[in-house]
């Protein structure tokens, strides 16, 4: 029986999602990113209405700033590109804004904003005192020689510069940047600024003052998460077959702890398809095809004689027990989650940012699927991240090992929050909703306390 509460919560939700649809006109991406949030604080804002008056629904949706910038630059030939840029700074309540650049032709408003917003809440689960934002461009790295990538870096740069800096606004990596183009920038900030800031950026390497495990974080992180989820129903990682979508660094590093753990990976994919051998792939073989050779995934076939590769079909239908989406939002349809179910997957865990549809989601959740969402699973690259901007300020310098044990701390700690909230608004088991309302909870408090903003 729905109660006057209840009734109030859900057209409170209701009015905020159209609100939002009104006020950002084709931005699906960020459309579908609040709407999933909203409707899984019903059961908060039915027990919590202070909330709903304090609009803090209302203020979250709406970024702090949208910063939009051409980035002109010259390729080897000479020839001039114009590309655009983009920073949103969401929410800064419970610390400097804190999240990824991305490069790549995908790149939109509505893409950063839901990433952004998305951010604001996986790094309130961190328990780091970091706010979220996210920034990016649609120019493509790929093929592109270092002195390209270079110079359009720098110029990307003399705009941001105006905008970041270690107690403001502290980007990293994503898709399509990496150590290289993060050092590229973090040399031009260095010349704009006339001083070394070396918390304006992580994800820097490690000569440059990065962090020991950021490169591995999300993908061990996401395997971590797994391990929890699988702990509660007295399971583990251990003899399980993987398939994991991707093959950047959150896929790479996913695959390398699932092995580390005593998983089987028999799939993993890329843009041109998937490669697959029923008795496991060789990690490191990936890893040298993708980090050094910079290949497709097809040349695995050269390591291993026994592994096949499918251009056509979907990485989803090969059989498994555990899944980890880790190459990019909605990869992962009605469709695909269907033949997961009918092929017996247990689990399936977000390594990248909204991987799934809210189809794919909701079916497997009606079919048991324990689903671990990439707000909670994929935390632990801005864990990491935060890691290196606290050694950053304190001239400390932590051991790969040391870092290793914090972060599985810590995603020890975000299945915990997000199972217990789950529990106590009477959603057990929905890993999406406790994560969602956790990390809510904890922004919503603050910007309670510091007064209307």
């Amino acid at each position: 029986m729905t109660t006057i509460k209840q009734k109030k919560a859900e057209s409170y939700v209701n009015n905020v999602i159209e609100q939002v649809k009104e006020k950002n006109p084709n931005q699906p991406e960020f459309y579908q990113a609040v709407q999933e949030m909203a409707h899984s604080l019903i059961p908060l804002f039915e027990r919590v209405p202070h909330y709903m008056d304090y609009a803090i629904l209302e203020r979250m949706v709406e970024p702090d700033r949208m910063i939009t910038f051409r980035v002109a630059w010259s390729d080897d030939d000479g020839v001039i590109h114009v590309n655009r840029g983009f920073r949103v700074q969401f929410n800064n309540a419970i610390g400097p804004y804190k999240g990824g650049l991305r490069f790549d032709p995908s790149v939109n408003e509505s893409i950063v904003k839901f990433l952004g917003f998305d951010q604001i809440f996986k790094n309130a689960l961190t328990d780091q005192a970091i706010g979220g934002g996210k920034g990016g461009s649609d120019f493509d790295p790929k093929g592109k020689s270092d002195m390209e990538i270079m110079r359009f870096t720098q110029s990307f740069m003399n705009e941001l510069s105006k905008y970041i800096g270690p107690n403001v606004d502290v980007p990293a990596g994503d898709i399509g940047v990496g150590g290289r183009e993060i050092d590229f920038m973090v040399g031009q900030y260095k010349r704009l600024r006339g001083a070394f800031e070396k918390g304006a950026f992580t994800g820097k390497g490690i000569d440059v003052g990065g962090s020991l495990m950021r490169t591995e974080s999300t993908g061990y992180g996401a395997v971590y998460f797994a391990e929890q989820m699988l702990k509660h129903e007295e399971s583990d990682v251990e003899g399980k077959k993987v398939i994991v979508s991707g093959a950047g660094k959150v896929s790479l590093y996913a695959m390398e702890k699932a092995v580390e753990l005593g998983a089987t990976v028999v799939a993993c994919s890329d843009s041109s398809g998937y490669i697959f051998n029923e008795d496991g792939l060789d990690v490191s073989a990936i890893k040298q095809i993708k980090e050094e050779e910079r290949k497709q995934i097809s040349s695995y076939l050269d390591y291993d004689e026994n592994a096949t590769f499918h251009e056509e079909g979907r990485i989803w239908e090969v059989k498994c027990d555990l899944a980890f989406p880790c190459a990019t939002q909605n990869e992962l349809d009605e469709d695909d989650a269907k033949q997961l179910v009918e092929n017996g997957v247990t689990a399936v865990v977000e390594g990248a940012n909204m991987p799934c549809t809210e189809k794919a989601i909701q079916y497997l959740q009606n079919n048991d699927v324990r689903f671990g969402p990439g707000k909670a699973a994929n935390a632990g690259g801005v864990a990491v991240s935060a890691l290196e901007m606290a050694q950053n300020s304190s001239r400390v310098y932590w051991s790969f090992d040391e870092i290793d044990g914090m972060l599985k701390d810590i995603m020890a700690d975000i299945y915990k929050k997000s199972a217990s909230a789950a529990k106590e608004y009477d959603v057990e088991g929905d890993l999406i909703s406790g994560a969602n309302i956790a990390a809510f909870k904890k922004v919503a408090d603050v910007m309670v306390a510091q007064g209307i903003i």
